[in-house]
């Protein structure tokens, strides 16, 4: 997790929140942004006009949006990942095999961000998308990733970003989870029931390097109605358990 800055400039601050207020209200105009982050609107016209002569910024009529410059920073910052080019064939066959969603996951700043995602002939459209940055309490990649860090990163991880409740079945409880989070490393298999969408079933596996370090996690996710019974307990365990136990061969000797 990224320490805290005792020192920060105003200047680049009020730029990440015009960036961040023009993807929460998917673009805007001056006027809105202003009223959104109580800024002057010539302090958000300055700060949208230098960004968009950097090309990060576009500009609509009188509505201004993200521009495609954050797609290239973006897929360069993947491709730093090792384990994005290394994993993806496996992360893909996980997803032709089982017709189902399968994901990529890695850890950053104490949350989840999907670095790559497969989608089988039957896979359900969710709201998550690569880049994304998701809780980790809450899905079985974010546990399997959780189970294999050093204990003291796990609570500073949970008090930074919390343990919201997104359903019923969300683990809120830190020491529930610490007793799941035990389980997943003695099985080597995360299981989410239901726990960040109702409706949704995932099995998830860590991906470990030789000195057992966590490097990220790979999972195979579907509604109840399919990912259930032996399919949910065994056959799909076994998949994502083989998927990432070829991915670890693969980081190793890479």
């Amino acid at each position: 997790m990224a320490s805290t800055p005792t020192t920060t400039l105003q200047t680049v601050e009020n730029a990440f929140d015009v960036i961040d207020a023009l993807r929460r209200l998917e673009g805007a105009r001056v006027t809105e942004l202003a009223d959104e982050l109580s800024m002057s609107k010539s302090t958000v016209h300055d700060h949208l006009s230098t960004l968009r002569s950097h090309d990060y910024v576009v500009k609509n009529g009188d509505e201004y949006d993200l521009g495609l410059g954050f797609f290239e920073i973006g897929e360069y910052a993947r491709k730093r990942r090792k384990i994005y080019d290394i994993a993806r064939p496996e992360v893909t066959n996980l997803a032709e095999e089982t017709g189902e969603v399968a994901n990529l996951l890695v850890e950053e700043h104490g949350r989840g961000v999907y670095l790559y995602r497969a989608r089988g002939e039957n896979a359900v459209t969710l709201d998550t998308h690569t880049g994304t940055r998701r809780y980790l309490h809450n899905t079985a990649l974010g546990k399997s990733i959780l189970a294999h860090l050093p204990e003291e990163r796990v609570h500073d991880i949970l008090d930074t970003h919390g343990m919201p409740q997104s359903t019923p079945h969300t683990i809120t409880d830190r020491e529930v989870l610490f007793e799941k989070l035990e389980e997943i490393r003695e099985r080597g298999i995360a299981y989410c029931g239901q726990e960040r969408v109702e409706g949704l079933q995932c099995v998830a596996a860590p991906i470990l390097s030789t000195d057992d370090r966590v490097l990220g996690a790979i999972s195979v996710a579907g509604p109840t109605t399919r990912i259930k019974g032996e399919r949910f307990r065994t056959e799909i365990p076994e998949l994502v358990s083989q998927a990432a136990n070829v991915i670890e061969i693969n980081v190793t000797y890479a």
